[in-house]
């Protein structure tokens, strides 16, 4: 009888230990499930601005000599108020791409942010000097400059271009557009003017003048290819 309750006792010992067992893996594979696919914390914590900049540290990683990344790193940091991580950023995207001209705009956007206007004004100069050789350089500065708010160097770039190309219609419309955006609107009928009698296939500067009270008439569209139209004619001198 001792014997057969010391047995009962160590197979419900046994029976206890399994089920137990059995208790706490289920507990560990269900949690296991619950956490499955959720992010870490620290990942729902990080901005999309976060997770960008980590992308674009990956890729420098992986090549430092990646001048648009180096760029948009740049914008990040800038749009952070990070002027001095900003202006390093833009320094090595011109090292890699001397004539990035949307660098060289922020980067003297980020060091007049930063205080340094010295050295703000001597790096437009010499941008600027960079481009006097070309209409399409000086234009492509200037839209850099405006883009960041830097309207007074915008100015100087797009009469630099105008200088260099006087019969640009597409340069004077950008003048005129310029003008029209600081709601200047003599100077902006002026040049907007002198680009529609450049090239008067403009429609969108003729509704521009067309707002500021110049009467304007757009041109119709005529036909350029001839060919078939001479066709139908011979088809018809045949037949008479």
């Amino acid at each position: 009888m001792g014997g057969k309750q010391k047995y009962f006792r160590c197979a419900s010992w046994k029976c206890s230990s399994a089920l137990l067992l059995l208790c706490y893996s289920a507990l560990l594979l269900l949690g296991g499930c619950s956490s499955f696919g959720k992010a870490k914390p620290d990942e729902v914590a990080r901005t999309p601005a976060e997770k960008k900049k980590a992308k674009l540290l990956k890729q420098l990683d992986r090549k430092f000599e990646n001048p648009e990344a180096h760029f948009e790193l740049g914008q990040l940091y800038q749009a952070d108020g990070l002027w001095a991580q900003a202006e390093y950023r833009y320094n090595n995207t011109l090292s890699f791409d001397p004539v990035h001209r949307k660098a060289q705009a922020a980067r003297v956007k980020v060091l007049l942010g930063g205080g340094d206007t010295a050295k703000a004004e001597l790096l437009a100069d010499e941008y600027r000097t960079q481009a006097s050789n070309s209409a399409e350089k000086s234009l492509r500065l200037a839209l850099a400059f405006q883009e960041q708010g830097l309207d007074e160097y915008a100015l100087v770039c797009y009469q630099q271009a105008l200088r260099l190309a006087p019969n640009s219609a597409k340069i004077n419309r950008q003048i005129g557009y310029y003008y029209l955006s600081k709601n200047n609107k003599v100077l902006a009928k002026e040049y907007l003017v002198r680009s529609f009698r450049l090239n008067s296939d403009q429609p969108e500067v003729a509704g521009e003048l067309g707002r500021l009270g110049v009467a304007v008439g757009i041109p119709r569209r005529t036909e350029k290819r001839t060919k078939r139209l001479d066709k139908i004619v011979e088809q018809s001198d045949k037949k008479s």
